[in-house]
Parts: structure tokens; sequence; C-alpha cells
């Protein structure tokens, strides 16, 4: 399981949800909860699209594909 920072704001009646360390997974909600929720179904489905890509750029390519661990900087 990994870890993101979300970040939520109140915008009027709804709530803006996006993560920090990912571009392009952001969302909105009703509520926040709903925001959450949205959140993590984006968050799923921008890695499901970049694993897809890239499994198409590397195709028929010698590749090393590995776990890397980065410690916080904060």
């Amino acid at each position: 399981m990994e870890k993101f920072t979300a970040i939520y704001e109140q915008d009027g009646d709804w709530w803006i949800g996006y993560v920090e360390e990912l571009s392009g997974a952001n969302t909105q909600g009703r509520t926040l909860e709903e925001a959450r929720e949205n959140l993590k179904e984006a968050i799923q489905l921008v890695i499901e699209a970049n694993r897809e890509l890239i499994g198409r750029e590397t195709e028929g390519k010698t590749i090393i594909r590995e776990e890397i661990l980065v410690p916080e900087s904060r």
C-alpha cells in the first residue's frame, strides 16, 4: 500500500482534493468524505494509466523494473 499526501480545500459547497506527490490525481465532492473516496479512485486510475503507458513505451526493450524507497524530505 502506497502513502500519499492528500490536500483538501473547501470551495463554496464543494470539496476539492488533490495529491501533493502525484500530478493529475485530483477530484471534487459535495462532502469531504465523498472527495476522499473520489481521490482514492483518482489515484488508482492515474497509477494504472501510467503503468499502461510505460508498458507500451518499453515493450520489446530490455528494462529493469524495481521498487525504490525514498525517505521523506520534511
